[in-house]
């Protein structure tokens, strides 16, 4: 897939980051992954991202990353698989070598490592590791790496598979200004927490798709929702906002890091196992799951 295919792809509808499953010790649960990504595979999602945020790749070791990926191409069909990379530029321009060398259709570079840099220092960083392969790029603009329109465009002019640019800021009128200023030069996916809370708004600034963690776990409800943004279904999209997704974003902000662990609950609630969540995060606990349960049957009734 070259990055102008993967750009109209993107753009085309709902994105998606699944879970990565783990064993009761930790080690990667490879053939749970596997079941779980045929499964996704059988709905409209226009690609899925592995190893992503939602993926834990903060808790993955390089090679379990290309592993995971390795994974998700032997399971994903026709869909397209992005490969997250991250951590310091070194580390990140390996990952993009070895996730091109393993198939993967794309990358997902999250934010650097730890320490928050200049403008001209996160430019060098995005710079390298686009140039460092031929796969196309989306940039997540997030946490440590938070993006100026002009670095956006110094980037796409100088970065010929800088393909999307994500945001999970949640600063709007700094998106408005990247849309307006790069056009259809790329292609905008919104990465907010549970975005379908955000989703209009981001529509409005020229933030056309995003990702759903929900897919993991109610695939029809979030592509009915992302359906119904897409066509300004205002009617139709209420009340999933009021009966599930308030509810569920209630849920998780209870503690830290339950925008991850909370997908997790809901993969092994509909059966398709996931495993625990990795340190640093914990899992919910048993009267937070059956609170998720009864939305989850709500969604599917």
């Amino acid at each position: 897939m070259t990055p102008d295919d993967l750009k109209e792809r993107l753009g085309s509808g709902l994105l998606s980051f699944p879970v990565t499953h783990f064993r009761s010790d930790f080690s990667f649960d490879y053939q749970s992954y596997q079941r779980h990504i045929e499964h996704l595979s059988g709905y409209d999602a226009a690609a899925l991202f592995s190893a992503g945020g939602t993926g834990e790749i903060f808790s993955l070791t390089q090679a379990e990353i290309i592993t995971i990926l390795r994974a998700a191409k032997e399971a994903a069909g026709d869909v397209p698989i992005i490969s997250g990379c991250g951590y310091g530029t070194s580390m990140a321009m390996e990952i993009a070598r070895e996730a091109e060398k393993a198939g993967a259709d794309g990358l997902l570079l999250l934010p650097n490592y730890l320490i928050a840099g200049p403008q001209e220092g996160l430019f060098q960083h995005v710079k390298s590791v686009c140039q460092s392969t031929g796969l196309g790029v989306i940039v997540y603009n997030r946490a440590n790496s938070v993006l100026s329109a002009d670095t956006v465009k110094r980037l796409a002019d100088e970065c010929p598979n800088l393909i999307g640019f994500k945001d999970g800021t949640g600063q709007i009128g700094t998106v408005r200004e990247i849309t307006a200023t790069m056009g259809d030069r790329l292609c905008y996916v919104g990465g907010m927490p549970t975005h379908e809370l955000f989703a209009q708004a981001y529509n409005g600034a020229g933030v056309t798709t995003y990702s759903s963690a929900v897919f993991n776990f109610v695939p029809e409800l979030a592509l009915r929702f992302f359906n119904a943004m897409r066509s300004g279904d205002a009617a139709t999209m209420e009340p999933i906002l009021k009966d599930f997704f308030f509810p569920f974003a209630r849920i998780r902000d209870r503690v830290p890091g339950y925008a991850v662990s909370i997908i997790k609950s809901g993969v092994r609630l509909t059966g398709m196992g996931s495993g625990p969540v990795r340190a640093p995060l914990i899992d919910l606990t048993a009267e937070e799951e059956e609170m998720l349960a009864r939305l989850i049957e709500k969604a599917n009734s």
